[in-house]
C-alpha cells in the first residue's frame, strides 16, 4: 500500500510541476495603432520635447 501512495504522490508532483504557461503576444498591430494615437495626443498635450513616456494606454509629460 505504501508503494501505491508514494507512486501517486510522485505522479501528482510531476503533473503539477510540468504545467504550461500561455502568454499572449507582446506586440500586435492594435498596440501599434494605439501607441501612435497616444503619441499624437501626448505631443498635443505636453508639447514637443516635453513627453516623458508613452504606452498604448497612457502618456506622461516631463
Amino acid at each position: 500500500m505504501t508503494r501505491i501512495a508514494s507512486f501517486s504522490a510522485i505522479l501528482a508532483a510531476a503533473a503539477l510541476l510540468s504545467a504550461c504557461v500561455f502568454a499572449p503576444p507582446v506586440t500586435t498591430s492594435t498596440d501599434a495603432n494605439a501607441i501612435s494615437k497616444m503619441s499624437e495626443q501626448a505631443l498635443a498635450t505636453c508639447g514637443a520635447g516635453n513627453v516623458k513616456e508613452v504606452n498604448a494606454k497612457s502618456f506622461s509629460c516631463k
